[in-house]
């Protein structure tokens, strides 16, 4: 009964994912994933409560670990010592990366519905939840090296901002265009060193 029941989960999450890419969240229609799992409507309802509840079980597993560990990556840095974060910047930011582009690779399809198919559901502004703990730790960062003796000009947040989710959305092109992994690593590495130096020039360096 059990392996019955876990098929049956299987099968409404594997039609889920199909009409969900094809259609996006608002325009997927549950009549139809459940028609093509096999099942009745009142049976499916025995798996999920609604249609977002459904779509929620496809992404949260990707959205809090690539949540989870841009954020550990974030909270590692600034809890170094200050006079030790300039020489850890370029490390940390290449590792935390590097193991999204990996992430985003293994997992291509559900963190497709994640960044480009959840419209309307409480995933749709992931990228500038993300954006927005970037700006933060990037304002607490420059003040670390002013307290280090650097002269940093104060930058409006709304720029950190743009910079931000310009760069944010340039590392997940990797999902729109689905880049093969030694391609995403190349490219998301000469989008980090664009940035940098725009950076620098920022900062006077």
């Amino acid at each position: 009964m059990e392996e019955r029941s876990c098929a049956t989960l299987e099968r409404i999450q594997h039609e889920a994912m199909r009409e969900f890419l094809d259609k996006g969240f608002q325009g997927a229609v549950l009549r139809q994933i459940v028609k093509n799992a096999g099942v009745t409507t009142g049976a499916f309802y025995g798996y999920f409560s609604s249609k977002e509840a459904l779509f929620n079980s496809l992404v949260e597993p990707h959205a809090a670990a690539l949540m989870g560990r841009y954020m550990e990556a974030q909270t590692a840095f600034a809890e170094l010592p200050e006079e030790q974060q300039p020489d850890h910047m370029g490390k940390a930011s290449s590792d935390c990366i590097h193991w999204m582009v990996d992430y985003i690779c293994q997992h291509r399809e559900p963190v497709k519905l994640l960044l480009t198919r959840s419209e309307g559901t409480s995933y749709e502004h992931f990228v500038h939840n993300m954006v927005e703990v970037e700006v933060e730790y990037t304002l607490q960062y420059m003040e670390v090296l002013r307290r280090l003796g650097k002269d940093i000009p104060e930058l409006d947040k709304s720029l950190c901002h743009i910079i931000a989710s310009g760069m944010f959305n340039g590392i997940f092109e990797i999902v729109v265009h689905d880049m093969p992994r030694e391609q995403a690593l190349r490219d998301v590495d000469q989008l980090r060193d664009f940035y940098t130096a725009g950076w620098l020039k920022l900062m006077g360096a």
